[in-house]
């Protein structure tokens, strides 16, 4: 079923106001659907959960519509999904569950592709404990992973592998299911970031070898807020430190305090707003979400192919986003320019494109590049359509020759 690109845009109330978004890997817009779920569940009777009234359901049914809208998005099972504040604040939580247990000639593997969110938390949290800490690199002139450094990184010492599914800088894909394998067969964990995977690809928990997946719905049409999934059964392995009266029920036991049951209600309409873009024949929820991605998967790309071939021709530009396989965000640099002066002029145009390092701090650095030769981040959405690009090609080329 194929994309009907002006339908879509048509349910983002915010796209009437011009401005012609490249932002996406930092937060997409948000459709009507999901403000509206958030109004209804913070005005209708709501309460602490329970069965008694209608409040007390409203917010447990809110809680189990959640449970199992992001168990079909991720591939897991609905008990196996936590509610997080970010996905970074997960992160963060979970090292410090695994490294309750590690100690000093235990080793973790992080990889400089990677968003800080997964790289800072397992460093800290190995340091606290005196674990070492191991590289996976990636190839700065290709954005390709470098998996003869992970083949060195993990050893029968690796207690958890730390791995981006999609560079948000680069859009870099690297081959999750390659280095999941290989520290399956070293005892590893693997801890796969699909924050902005999921927001152009399928995720599928066991197909990409993940023992844990984080996501953050706000890069899909969502309210601000993070999502794990794992396998209930290694959830229930772990023991976080938690208040003595909170549950001790998986998943419940890592979410701590009052869930935010507004924000869980807008969650998971991003998840059905998802599942019906282009749903095709589907006759489930997984099987909608398949077939609405691929419909945009397809446009993205499109879109992309038409940019890229624009952007090589303008003089002294470099796109930096290589990789065979990734995600339609593209990172360029131009010689004698800064990037923070070409998005400032975008931005008289209506245009929004941000310049930076995005929180890839490792991989920006690994390029060589710093404050002042930073690169600008063009970042595609499936509401993206061909004006929005055109105005974006215009714009770089007035400031190009200027």
């Amino acid at each position: 079923m194929p994309l009907d690109v002006a339908a879509l845009r048509s349910a983002f109330p915010s796209l009437g106001s011009g401005i012609a978004h490249f932002d996406g890997p930092g937060g997409t817009q948000t459709p009507l659907d999901v403000g509206e779920a958030i109004a209804r569940a913070m005005t209708g009777p709501t309460s602490i959960r329970g069965t008694s009234t209608l409040g007390e359901r409203n917010s447990e049914a809110t809680v189990q519509a959640f449970r199992a809208a992001y168990g079909d998005l991720l591939g897991v099972p609905a008990r196996g999904v936590v509610h997080g504040r970010s996905a970074t604040q997960l992160t963060y939580d979970f090292s410090r569950h695994l490294s309750a247990s590690w100690g000093p000639g235990d080793e973790v593997v992080v990889c400089r592709l990677d968003h800080d969110s997964n790289v800072r938390p397992w460093v800290q949290a190995a340091e606290a404990v005196g674990a070492t800490v191991r590289w996976i690199e990636f190839d700065p002139a290709t954005g390709e992973l470098d998996h003869a450094s992970a083949a060195v990184a993990i050893t029968d010492r690796t207690r958890v592998v730390a791995l981006t599914a999609a560079s948000n800088l680069l859009g870099t894909q690297p081959a999750v299911r390659a280095i999941a394998d290989r520290a399956h067969a070293a005892g590893a964990l693997v801890w796969v970031d699909a924050v902005h995977f999921a927001a152009h690809e399928v995720v599928d928990r066991e197909a990409l070898g993940a023992d844990f997946v984080v996501c953050s719905p706000y890069k899909f049409y969502g309210p601000h807020c993070g999502v794990l999934g794992a396998d209930p059964e290694l959830l229930e392995g772990l023991r976080p430190a938690k208040l003595l009266a909170s549950t001790d029920v998986v998943p419940e036991r890592f979410e701590f305090g009052t869930l935010p049951y507004e924000q869980l209600a807008g969650a998971t309409a991003a998840v059905d707003f998802l599942a019906g873009i282009a749903p095709g024949d589907a006759t489930t929820r997984r099987e909608a979400i398949v077939a609405s991605m691929r419909a945009c998967h397809e446009h993205e790309g499109e879109l992309r192919a038409r940019l890229e071939a624009r952007l090589l021709a303008v003089p002294g530009l470099t796109l930096h986003s290589r990789a065979a396989r990734r995600t339609p965000t593209l990172y360029v640099t131009i010689a004698g320019r800064r990037m923070r002066e070409l998005s400032a002029h975008l931005a008289t145009r209506d245009v929004l494109a941000p310049s930076g390092h995005f929180y890839a701090i490792e991989a920006w650095r690994a390029m060589g590049l710093d404050d002042e030769t930073t690169g600008l981040r063009i970042g595609l959405a499936a509401y993206t359509d061909d004006s929005d690009v055109d105005r974006l090609l215009a714009g770089i080329e007035e400031f190009v020759a200027a």
